[in-house]
């Protein structure tokens, strides 16, 4: 007999894995994952996000790179649960390559951007993702992201196959 063991993280499990912390932790929940393949997370958007002040006061907008980010935040915890590791103190990710990003809807106070992941390839220490981005079943968000997991010692090193 199989069973379909549905892999969610909290925060606290999801603040394990990522160093950001307020107001750069984007992800809030993820809902499920399959190492290796995909990952569905959420981030809460409010009223009371820092960016909110200054994007805009009179129409408040979630920034297109910080829904980029959330969306790499969540390929990177499909990363680490994929190679079976917990990052230290040491490790980074960084992003190596955006590409078709597209902006379809804005997204605002109250929504819930729901982010989808898939692995679409990891060679020479380069994981390239697709990365979706919705509210309410409609697209907000997409692009193919490119990065890279390095120690921070390595920093000043290129990437690998660069």
């Amino acid at each position: 007999m199989t069973t379909t063991e549905n892999k969610t993280m909290d925060i606290c499990e999801i603040k394990s894995y990522l160093p950001h912390r307020y107001p750069l932790l984007l992800v809030d929940r993820v809902i499920s994952y399959e190492e290796g393949k995909t990952i569905t997370a959420i981030k809460n958007v409010t009223v009371n996000e820092e960016f909110f002040n200054g994007h805009f006061p009179h129409k408040p907008v979630m920034p297109g790179v910080l829904m980029i980010e959330a969306m790499a935040q969540t390929a990177a915890l499909l990363s680490f649960k994929t190679m079976g590791i917990k990052p230290d103190e040491n490790s980074v990710v960084y992003f190596v390559g955006i590409d078709g990003a597209r902006f379809k809807r804005p997204v605002g106070p109250g929504d819930q951007l729901k982010m989808d992941v898939e692995i679409l390839r990891n060679a020479r220490g380069i994981w390239k993702y697709k990365a979706v981005g919705s509210v309410d079943g409609q697209v907000a968000v997409e692009a193919e992201l490119m990065c890279t997991i390095r120690s921070a010692s390595d920093a000043s090193q290129p990437a690998a196959g660069q």
